[in-house]
């Protein structure tokens, strides 16, 4: 992923596309997963809401976990 997907001009201003870890400050951005967003150096989590709407999300539901 190239840094285009995380930045977009409008007008004369840079904004960020995606949000920043609240932990590890304004260089670590958060990944953009379908049911939550987390950052990757230290694992901090946002779940998103199921009555939020889904702009990006394919309506995939996560896989219930097999005890081995």
């Amino acid at each position: 992923m190239n840094s285009s997907n995380y930045y977009k001009l409008e007008g004369n201003k840079l904004v960020r596309t995606h949000r920043s870890c609240p932990k590890c400050g304004p260089s670590i951005f958060l990944a953009d997963h379908y049911d939550r967003s987390s950052c990757g150096k230290c694992g901090y989590a946002v779940f998103k809401r199921k009555g939020q709407s889904k702009s990006k999300t394919t309506g995939r539901t996560p896989r219930k976990r097999q005890k081995a």
